[in-house]
């Protein structure tokens, strides 16, 4: 199983309300119903375990059980429009692939 990790920060601190509605209402709802993806969530960075602040202020774990249908799921009009609203709030966010060992 494939898991995408996403980190970023927001582009304009002030959304983080706003934001933080959206992903609720919008973006976890229609991407965690994907049929690529069998889990989404999207965690709030609470600080460094050694102390201090962490470089991203959230993460977006999603657990994909098909790439290739992953591929058609975010070409639908529906999920072009959440990721264009996503880079509205999100400042340059990392995708990161991962494989389980």
């Amino acid at each position: 199983m494939t898991t995408l990790i996403v980190l970023f920060n927001l582009k304009d601190a002030g959304s983080r309300v706003d934001y933080e509605r959206w992903a609720r209402e919008v973006d976890m709802p229609t991407a965690g119903s994907l049929p690529s993806v069998d889990k989404f969530e999207v965690l709030k960075a609470a600080g460094l375990l050694t102390g201090g602040a962490s470089p991203y202020e959230y993460i977006e774990i999603l657990r994909i059980n098909d790439m290739t249908q992953l591929g058609k799921d975010v070409g639908t009009s529906a999920m072009q429009e959440v990721a264009a609203q996503f880079q509205a709030f999100a400042d340059n966010p990392v995708f990161i692939l991962t494989q389980s060992l």
